[in-house]
């Protein structure tokens, strides 16, 4: 049974002034999968997130998220996607808990299920004992597990997360990609991981596309695009490899 398309762009374009920040994209992404989007720094990723999100309009080119257009509806569109940016932005003065019961109400989601989701979100990323706790007293890898729990609370269908694992310590990284992995498996949610750490994305994602400079350069599954480019099979090669050889031809 053929997998549907839940993201979907056709030359999706965004100009900055006379510069290109996304030069006519075209990728999907299928429903369930964890689709890896591979880039260096200003190479298009968090724009084309953001036009995604409808939070920034195309300069040219389509979308479609769920058979929704971002731009023409920006709000529907938010309704189906978690968000958890590189830069988590949390209210300090709030706790854990006053934090989620904020995305809740912002999403129109009635209070008895509300207090369900934020407790068992909770428990889910680890913070139940810390739910109380002012997010001014938060770890780096506690905000990020908060940033979980925001995306779990509003249960999306897709889940665009970006950098998740940045400037996190080993352990709480290993933490934090199980959890990727886990909404995928049991939540059956989409995810659109955005990461420059290449040994994680070989490790979780279904399939890549890789930008640079605005373009799509690659697009498909590793072990299909590692034949195409290296001439290796299946576990013979690493994303690394693949990536710069990638960003040697560009």
């Amino acid at each position: 049974m053929e997998t549907k398309t839940i993201i979907q762009t056709n030359d999706l374009t965004k100009f900055y002034g006379t510069q290109a920040a996304v030069d006519h994209l075209t990728f999907d992404v299928r429903e369930g999968e964890i689709f890896g989007f591979l880039g260096p720094n200003g190479a298009g990723k968090t724009t084309t997130l953001l036009m995604l999100l409808g939070l920034t309009d195309p300069s040219a080119g389509t979308a479609q998220v769920m058979g929704i257009n971002p731009a023409r509806e920006p709000i529907r569109v938010k309704r189906h996607i978690g968000y958890l940016q590189e830069n988590m932005g949390f209210y300090r003065e709030l706790d854990a808990r006053q934090t989620l019961k904020f995305i809740t109400d912002l999403n129109d989601i009635p209070d008895d299920i509300a207090n369900e989701r934020i407790q068992s979100a909770l428990k889910t990323v680890g913070l139940e004992d810390a739910g109380n706790k002012l997010i001014a007293a938060y770890s780096r890898g506690m905000r990020q597990r908060l940033g979980i729990a925001e995306v779990l609370v509003k249960s999306p269908k897709i889940a665009f997360l970006d950098e998740p694992t940045l400037g996190l310590d080993p352990d709480t990284t290993n933490r934090l990609i199980e959890m990727i992995q886990w909404l995928s498996k049991e939540k059956k949610m989409t995810i659109l991981l955005s990461s420059h750490l290449l040994y994680q994305v070989q490790r979780i994602c279904d399939r890549v596309g890789i930008m640079i400079n605005g373009k799509m350069v690659a697009h498909g599954e590793m072990d299909q695009l590692a034949e195409e480019k290296l001439g290796v099979g299946k576990e013979s090669y690493s994303l690394e490899e693949l990536y710069m050889k990638y960003f040697q031809e560009a």
